[in-house]
Order: C-alpha cells, then structure tokens, then sequence
C-alpha cells in the first residue's frame, strides 16, 4: 500500500496522459506534485495537488522542485512528430536526453527513492512479424525514439544513496483516451468522415488506455521489483489495424470502410506529392513515410508487467474506444 505521506513529483503533468497518471496516484494515496510548462487549467487536477511551473532542462527549477520528494515520475519530453526536420534534433536531444539527465541528477541529489520514466515502444522499431518483448534489441529509427533510448540509459544507471538501482522504464504502447493526440486522432478524425484505408489491415499495433497508464505508474512509484527494471505497457495484446478500425467505427456508430487501397501505387503517390511540395517549399500533406508508419507491424508483449508488478489492464478495444469518443468530439 502507498505511504500517504509519500510525495511524488510528476513533470509534463499537463500533457496528453498527464492527468490521468495525476488522478491514479491521487487515487492511490499520494501527495502530489505537478511540474510542467504550462499551468493547469481549472479542474484538470483534484484540488491538493501542488502546481508548479516550470522546464525540466532548467536545473534551478528542477532542483528546487525536487525538495522533499520521494518519487518521480517523468514524463515531460518532446514528442514524436511525423518526418521532422533534421534542426528538431538538438531539441529533441536537449529536452528529452538533456531534460532527463536534469532530473536525475536534482532526484539523486534530493535522495528521491524511485524515478519512472515513461518510455515508449517505439524504440524497438517494426516487430516485422514477431512478437518483442523486454529482452529484444532496440532499434529506434526516429528522433524520439533515439533520445528516449538514451533517456532510459540514463534512468537505468541511475543509482540511489545505497548503491541499488533507482530508476524503472515504463514503454507505453501508443496510448489513447481522453485526450487522445497524434497518429489515433487522425485516424479517429478520418474515420469519422470519408476515409479509404491502405494496406490489408493485418499489420498489428500495440494500444493502451490512458487509464490504465496511470494504474501502471503507480504501480512502478512503489513496487520494490520495479526498481532497475523496463516494463512495456499494453492492454495486454495487440491488434490488426482492421480491429481497431472496427472499434473505432463501432465506438462512432458507423459500419467500417469496405474498400482499401494498395499500399505500392499510394507509396509511389505519396512520393510525388513529396517531391511537387518539396519543389514549391511547402510541407506535404502525406509522405512516404505516412504510410510506412500507417502499415507497419508493432507486436509488443505487455505480460511482465502484469507478472511482477501485478498489474492487471481494465480496458480492452471496445471499452477502451467507447470511451474515448464519448469525452472527444470526432463527430
């Protein structure tokens, strides 16, 4: 059980998943508090959580946010975009390898207990038809796949006053909810209007809930076996793309897509639209690389968390995407 006097420092609180991992542990007994760039709005955390503002790649802010806290869990980061450019690098570098080497350092200072970093199973790359799990290589083939790797290095090494490991590795699945962003918005977003999918559909993808991310965040804040250890974050499977696009369309009330497009041709399409935009400086709507991330496979095994930290998924596809497009407006 949480020590109800257990304080937690969170960063990037306010993100996509952010309040939901603050509700978990509030639930869960701890004190909180919140760390991030920008201010809460109104409601967006239960009311005994301590805001504080500020940057993770500021060691004053971040040293002084670390007074008196027992455990962190960091989740402030730059984010994957779709082909960014190659200047986003030393930003990327800068917050998430730059910023979690802050914050280690200021944790360890502090004597902090136990730092979560959220993590992310794209630094495995493509699954390319197997099944991946804590012991397969990584193989990070974007910016922020890269900087996260190295940030986990940095938590991973990471060594408490007593010499033991300090640090725990969540990978998240790709993560959807309440405030669903990114690739799953979009998708949500098309499939709410007119939308022709590309590819059979039987390429696979590893989701979780947002809920259920904060239930395995505070989980990994006080379970002794966490401590030095990655843990992947599912909802406990993974899916075809035609099976989340069914959920979707089930959770929107519309029948799914009948038809879909080849992947070769639209490719080749999605090249030339490249080149034309590249020609007359603007950025292209769709990309190769669009479509090599819509197609590719991603099977991540998420058992060892449920086995050594007991953690047990409360959301499946359906339960998981009804609720997610009841607090979102797609239609």
């Amino acid at each position: 059980m949480p020590d109800k006097n257990k304080l937690v420092l969170i960063t990037g609180a306010t993100g996509a998943v952010g309040p939901r991992v603050v509700h978990a542990l509030d639930q869960a007994g701890f004190l909180i508090r919140s760390f991030s760039v920008d201010t809460p709005t109104s409601g967006m955390f239960p009311q005994s959580v301590e805001v504080l503002i500020g940057d993770v790649t500021d060691q004053v802010a971040v040293q002084s946010a670390m007074q008196g806290v027992d455990a962190v869990v960091h989740m402030a980061a730059l984010l994957h975009i779709v082909n960014p450019p190659p200047e986003l690098r030393e930003k990327y570098e800068r917050v998430n390898i730059g910023g979690t080497a802050t914050v280690v350092e200021a944790a360890i200072k502090a004597g902090v207990k136990r730092v979560v970093l959220f993590s992310t199973i794209a630094v495995y790359g493509p699954s390319d038809g197997r099944v991946l799990n804590e012991m397969s290589p990584t193989h990070p083939d974007t910016f922020y796949a890269q900087t996260k790797c190295a940030a986990e290095q940095i938590v991973l090494n990471a060594r408490g006053a007593d010499g033991k490991p300090l640090g725990a590795v969540l990978r998240l699945g790709a993560v959807y909810g309440s405030r669903i962003k990114g690739n799953y918005e979009r998708l949500t977003r098309a499939l709410a209007g007119m939308f022709i999918p590309v590819g059979n559909g039987l390429n696979r993808r590893t989701l979780v809930y947002d809920k259920d991310v904060g239930r395995a965040a505070a989980l990994a804040v006080s379970h002794p076996a966490a401590a030095g250890r990655v843990f992947n974050v599912t909802d406990g499977g993974f899916h075809t793309l035609n099976e989340i696009i069914e959920s979707i369309c089930s959770a929107l009330g519309r029948k799914p897509p009948r038809l879909s497009l080849p992947v070769g041709p639209i490719r080749i399409v999605a090249g030339l639209i490249e080149k034309g935009a590249s020609t007359i400086g603007i950025k292209a709507p769709v990309t190769r690389e669009t479509v090599d991330k819509y197609t590719e496979d991603i099977a991540v095994d998420g058992s060892l968390i449920q086995k050594e930290l007991g953690f047990v998924p409360q959301y499946d596809l359906k339960a998981g995407w009804e609720e997610t497009i009841k607090k979102n407006s797609f239609k």
